[in-house]
């Protein structure tokens, strides 16, 4: 089928809130999608990390077929016999007290929010309606209201107002500055490991660690936003453990079904998640017996099949490679694991010239914030993959 007949129906029928590259996808298997018309691709994003564990895992699908057959909804209402499982799984797996499933990384981080202003009031003794949530420039945690509001991306904000308030704005990477911004209403510091939608953006060594010494002196909640970074995506399977530390509250979500199903979850390393009380918080979706069943064996495939530390390695390789290409235009190569970007000084017409012909050389990938492409295939990439991948990064980004 013409590509241009499913474009034109998007275009006339859809919302243009998004500016996708004209790609009509239809297949998936691995790292490599396939077009409508049969045409090959790698697949260098993974719809933003949520498929870490590649394009259909017949794991991950068989154990979503057998529970669509038993059950798949039942609402928070009444008990399945998944959910419970799952609990003990993650808990296990990540050194986490309590869970709270949702469905989407944006209802993650509101369930957070809710978790620890109400800790605050609770348990703190901040002042009521006083609470104060410290959270970072160029921080992309979701697009709803509340979220958008303490977001510094004017493209983000503009015409959504009025925000929500109770948050203040710090500089990323800059411990000083979090260490000044604390006043006695403060109850939590929310922070990416590292930056996603700002470029791939890296903090100090050592900033997470420094971060939890000051929320812990100070007793305020330090949340990680792990929504992309999470799962393996950076050669551990919670970039928090880069700089060995564990952060109070913990948001999950992408990969954590592989792809197959919307799942998100809050991980509590500490007792904020007792202050909910039945009526205070849920989603008719959020814990479902096939989210549950699917994100299960989702985590089980991540470590069974040796992702996270495929991840690392093909990661530094993958890194190396980048570095070596010649463009007088590109400002800086980074990442960790297999989360990486090509950042381009600004003024050459952006980043997405690059995704354009890149796309015609068989190979998808974003840009963000104009002037970067990131890199992010799935975990499950080979060294003779990434090898073919670079043969047309070369030929695309070279400029000699």
């Amino acid at each position: 089928m013409d590509p241009q007949y499913y474009i034109g129906l998007e275009e006339k029928f859809g919302a243009h809130n998004y500016k996708p590259l004209d790609v009509v996808l239809h297949r998936g298997q691995g790292v490599w999608v396939w077009d409508v018309e049969g045409k090959k691709y790698m697949d260098c994003l993974s719809a933003y990390s949520a498929i870490n564990q590649g394009h259909c895992h017949p794991k991950i699908m068989n154990a979503m077929i057998e529970q669509s057959q038993k059950l798949t909804l039942t609402s928070r209402a009444f008990r399945n016999d998944q959910l419970g499982l799952l609990y003990q799984e993650i808990c296990v797996l990540t050194n986490s007290h309590k869970v709270l499933p949702m469905n989407s990384g944006a209802e993650a981080v509101e369930t957070v929010i809710k978790a620890v202003r109400k800790w605050g009031y609770k348990v703190k003794g901040v002042a009521k309606d006083r609470a104060e949530i410290i959270v970072c420039e160029n921080n992309f945690h979701g697009r709803t209201i509340t979220i958008v509001g303490f977001s510094t991306d004017e493209h983000s904000r503009d015409g959504f107002g009025p925000f929500t308030p109770g948050f203040k704005i710090i500089p990323f990477g800059d411990t000083s500055a979090l260490e000044s911004a604390i006043t006695p209403d403060t109850v939590a510091f929310m922070v990416e490991p590292i930056q996603g939608e700002a470029g791939v953006i890296i903090p100090p060594p050592g900033y997470l660690k420094k971060a939890k010494s000051i929320c812990e002196k100070n007793n305020v909640v330090l949340i990680l936003d792990e929504i992309q970074t999470g799962l393996g995506r950076t050669g551990k399977l919670l970039a928090e453990q880069h700089d060995g530390i564990e952060a109070d509250l913990t948001l999950i979500g992408k990969a954590l079904s592989g792809g197959f199903y919307p799942i998100s979850a809050v991980l509590s390393n500490k007792e904020v998640m007792d202050v909910l009380r039945p009526g205070e918080h849920g989603s008719t979706f959020g814990g479902n017996p096939l989210a549950c069943a699917v994100a299960r064996t989702a985590l089980k495939v991540l470590i069974e099949e040796n992702m996270i530390e495929n991840a690392a390695v093909m990661g530094e390789y993958f890194l190396s490679k980048l570095a070596q290409i010649k463009n007088s235009y590109i400002k800086e190569v980074r990442g960790k694991g297999l989360m990486l970007a090509v950042e381009f000084i600004p003024g050459i017409g952006g980043a997405r010239q690059y995704c354009e012909a890149l796309m015609a050389q068989g190979l998808l990938c974003k840009e963000t914030h104009e002037n970067i492409i990131r890199f992010a295939p799935p975990l499950v990439i080979t060294k003779q993959e990434i090898d073919w991948a670079m043969e047309r990064i070369e030929k695309v980004l070279t400029i000699k």
